[in-house]
């Protein structure tokens, strides 16, 4: 008893904070919840960033939604996105059943259900809010990253971009860029030479091949009008509460290379919109990266290094950024250390592999009197939780072991005519679902060429017709200069004379008059 009295002030010093908070859950010691030991997360640090780890099965997702339904009561907006597609429900109340009365008889409180406001997204044909950008709008740094180029290819994007910005060359879409590339490639390719530098035509080819193969995993849904605006994200509900965007990209698991460029256009287009703004009481924005290995698994060095570099300086913005994943190893040491909040449910360990990331696992978190960490690690059971946060202070929180609290709204996918009348009933959706073809670098330069084309064609045509006049004029030139056709002249014009004087009896030999007598 005096242990667990121990624990329970032990917990209470450190989950103590002066600004808003919210109850995550209750600390546990020996397997058994300790009565009083809440544990809060202050929403002064959730822009410090976060992870949510945990073996398939362990409650990932349902901690996702309790964090974000404290989130969105606090005014906070939050962005998630949905991958396994189980997320939706949060737009819909949740029932009560016997696990959870069970569940808060240990952890103290009462449970009630609520719905929240939800707003659907999309990348792909999915029910929601069509998410785009431009490729203007993604510039030509990120384009390169995202391609995988080397330097001198992603130099001679970089000129491109420059070409179209002097030429008034739209750059909207995948299609924009493709035509240019074959443009700069062959008819253009003096042009640009003259003004921008040589061009390799082994490196347009290099480059086309990889916007292709970014087309064939979806960019050119992205890619396009009418382009996101990120202060949609950002809303407040009528009702005060924060709005919960979720993104449902349930069908692009296996076009990794569109997940990426989605998320890193996003998080570059919240950097460079949102003003500095320092430490602030809580978040402008939360973002939830569901199954945050299908980021990382298929990035290069350089995009890698561009996501760290974002997340080190995006925290400034008001904004926090929290990874979903089986394993924290599958988070980048670099990434893993930027973030302030973990929340590491059971592992398994099943090879020495398993046993192995274990003791790496629990070396992350902070030293405990009171825990073996490896040992918990897998043995916590669902619905439960080692948790560590920042204070107010920027310190640590002790280590607990925590059974968490249940989310108030569904724990459950709405159905097809729920989400049919949610999205129906969605302002976003009539602002961004409308397709607009506005005219852009692929019009202009097919214009541009089609005008070369006729010009040439005429050019090529106007020295046949000279030729064809020269000599039929030569021709007639000919005939009529020859003594032959000068002598053929003269008897025609002779005959025709004659003819006309005989035909009005002046002309020709004088007749003999014939006598009758």
């Amino acid at each position: 008893m005096a242990n667990q009295e121990a624990f329970s002030e032990y917990i209470k010093n450190g989950y103590t904070f002066k600004g808003e908070h919210f109850k995550l859950g209750c600390a546990m010691l020996n397997g058994e919840v300790v009565t009083g030991a809440d544990v809060m997360l202050p929403l002064k640090t959730l822009n410090r960033h976060g992870l949510i780890a945990g073996a398939t099965g362990t409650g990932k997702t349902k901690t996702l939604q309790v964090i974000a339904e404290g989130l969105s009561d606090a005014s906070v907006p939050v962005m998630l996105m949905d991958i396994k597609g189980d997320l939706s429900g949060i737009a819909a109340a949740g029932a009560s059943n016997a696990k959870i009365e069970e569940r808060y008889t240990k952890i103290g409180g009462t449970w009630s259900p609520a719905a929240y406001p939800v707003e659907l997204l999309s990348l792909s044909q999915e029910k929601g809010v069509r998410l785009r950008a431009t490729v203007t709008e993604f510039g030509p740094v990120l384009l390169s990253k995202i391609l995988e180029l080397n330097d001198t290819q992603a130099g001679l994007v970089a000129m491109i971009f420059k070409y179209c910005d002097d030429h008034k060359l739209p750059l909207l879409d995948l299609k924009d860029f493709k035509k240019v590339l074959q443009f700069v490639s062959d008819e253009g390719k003096k042009e640009l030479e003259k003004d921008y530098g040589k061009i390799s035509t082994t490196s347009t080819g290099t480059i086309l091949r990889k916007v292709i193969e970014l087309e064939q995993q979806g960019g050119a849904l992205f890619f396009g009008e009418k382009s996101f605006e990120v202060d949609d994200l950002m809303h407040i509900g009528d009702d005060g509460r924060g709005k919960i965007s979720i993104v449902r990209v349930t069908d692009i698991q296996d076009r990794p290379k569109l997940f990426s460029t989605f998320m890193l256009s996003l998080l570059a287009e919240l950097y460079a919109t949102l003003p500095e703004e320092g430490d602030m009481d809580k978040p402008k924005l939360v973002m939830f990266i569901d199954e945050a290995h299908l980021i990382f698994q298929e990035a290069s060095d350089a995009l890698l290094q561009q996501i760290e570099t974002i997340i080190k300086l995006i925290r400034s913005k008001g904004v926090g950024i929290f990874f979903c994943t089986q394993n924290p190893m599958d988070v980048p040491a670099s990434v893993l250390g930027q973030l302030g909040l973990k929340v590491q449910h059971a592992l398994r360990a099943f090879t020495a592999n398993d046993r192995k990331a274990i003791k790496q696992t629990a070396e992350n978190y902070p030293l405990s009197d009171f825990y073996k960490t490896d040992e918990l690690l897998t043995q916590i059971g669902i619905g439960e939780a080692l948790v560590t946060c920042l204070s107010e202070k920027g310190t640590p929180t002790p280590l607990a072991a925590t059974m968490l609290v249940s989310p108030r709204s569904r724990m459950d996918i709405l159905n097809p005519e729920e989400l049919d009348q949610l999205v129906s009933s969605s302002k976003l959706v009539k602002k961004y679902n409308t397709e607009i073809d506005t005219e852009s670098a692929y019009e202009i330069l097919n214009a541009k060429l089609e005008e070369a084309a006729e010009r040439t064609k005429a050019e090529e045509e106007a020295p046949a017709k000279k030729s064809r006049a020269k000599e039929e004029k030569g021709l007639l030139e000919t005939i009529m200069t020859s003594s032959a056709a000068r002598q053929a002249g003269r008897t025609a014009a002779n005959v025709i004379t004659r003819s006309l004087l005989g035909a009005l009896g002046l002309g020709g030999r004088s007749k003999k008059k014939t006598s009758w007598f």
